[in-house]
């Protein structure tokens, strides 16, 4: 199933009176960008939280952030440094002496200084928390994915419709070709003529070069070559999984075929056909680059 690159996902739990919290969302990127934040305790648990995203996040900038909300039963001791805060003053003073003022760092500064006052936390089972965090990111994430999916499925609807009409356009340049084929014909036949008239060119001679001639106005290999790609793309919309970067590709696929066509086929009825194309094209792939 299609899935869009856009999404969001929360879930909570309860650790030993304090709420757990954890929130994912995410933007289009081209590739996997997954940035944490995580209480300061629990950083190590990063690497294991990242490949929860991983096994189910192929693309986009996903951000995770992790949040703990302290009960009233969590009892907490506020810790002074002095020797930090005696560091702090010292270095103030010989900056104050280098540049030859007699400004001092206030009580103020000095207390929001990094170290100076700190949370004495108590010793936590970590295997215990990591499990707890898996299980509600996990949860986060069925969330996050639901919404994807719900998404995907909206612009693989709207998808479908730009192959729809692309198919009707090339249809719509089929159905020329036979008189487009024998316009093109008459006029080489009388081209011909002119050209044996005037420098007496063999009638096999010039039997070849009609062959020739017609061979580079046929866009019979383009024709089936777009309805080739338009097919797939089609049934990239039923496979499950990332479909984005195959349908990029697809897109300029299907671009470089439309523009062989337009070339080989001085039409107007025809180039308008291709113009069409090119414009479904276009919104095809503005809206592919939502997807994973």
């Amino acid at each position: 199933m299609a899935r869009s690159m856009t999404g969001f996902g929360k879930a909570s739990a309860e650790l030993d009176g304090d709420l757990i919290s954890v929130e994912i969302c995410s933007v289009n990127h081209r590739f996997l960008d997954c940035t944490f934040r995580l209480p300061p305790c629990w950083t190590l648990l990063e690497p294991v939280l990242r490949e929860v995203v991983k096994q189910q996040v192929e693309r986009g900038k996903v951000s995770v952030y992790v949040g703990r909300k302290r009960g009233a039963q969590t009892s907490q001791t506020v810790r002074f440094d002095a020797e930090t805060a005696r560091e702090y003053i010292e270095a103030s003073r010989q900056l104050a002496a280098l540049m030859n003022t007699t400004q001092s760092i206030s009580l103020d500064v000095v207390a929001q200084m990094e170290g100076v006052f700190y949370q004495d936390e108590r010793e936590e089972d970590l295997d215990r928390v990591q499990a707890i965090l898996e299980h509600t990111l996990g949860e986060a994430l069925r969330q996050f994915n639901a919404m994807r999916e719900a998404e995907g499925v909206s612009l693989a609807a709207e998808l479908r419709i730009r192959v729809e009409a692309m198919r009707a356009s090339i249809a719509e340049i089929e159905a020329r070709l036979p008189e487009l084929a024998e316009r093109y014909a008459d006029r080489l036949r009388a081209r011909m003529r002119e050209l044996n008239i005037e420098i007496g060119l063999p009638e096999d001679r010039l039997a070849v070069e009609l062959a020739l001639l017609a061979d580079k106005a046929d866009v019979t290999e383009e024709i089936v070559r777009l309805r080739s790609h338009l097919d797939q793309t089609m049934a990239l919309f039923e496979a499950g999984g990332p479909i984005g970067r195959e349908l990029n590709f697809l897109a300029q696929e299907i671009q470089r075929e439309a523009n062989t066509l337009g070339s080989k086929l001085r039409d107007g009825d025809v180039g308008r056909e291709v113009l069409r194309v090119k414009c479904e094209l276009e919104k095809l792939r503005e809206q592919a680059q939502n997807l994973e």
